[in-house]
């Protein structure tokens, strides 16, 4: 488990929402890849455990992947942001998943 050392409040420009990591938030990191540090995994968690940006508005499994590929990508990680996207669509998404795959 990884310890968040400080805040995290994410704008995504796509979908026009905030979303909040806060200080001290628990990750596993990448499950099964090599985890490496990015915000994108701490986003992608926070709305995979919650299901919602920090307005309450639901988010479902696709715009989850969608952010955590829009972050891997202004970070540079270009190749993995294209597969990642597609792992944890496809077999991730905790809440998010039960809002709806899209």
């Amino acid at each position: 488990m990884y310890r968040l050392p400080k805040t995290i409040v994410y704008y995504s420009k796509r979908y026009d929402k905030y979303v909040t990591v806060p200080e001290g938030y628990l990750s596993d990191g990448a499950t099964g890849a090599i985890d490496i540090w990015s915000e994108g995994w701490w986003v992608h968690d926070v709305l995979c455990d919650r299901g919602t940006w920090d307005d309450g508005t639901p988010v479902n499994n696709w715009q989850a992947s969608q952010v955590l590929q829009d972050i891997l990508k202004a970070e540079g990680r270009w190749a993995r942001a294209r597969y990642w996207f597609w792992a944890t669509w496809a077999f991730g998404g905790g809440e998010a998943r039960k809002n709806g795959m899209f």
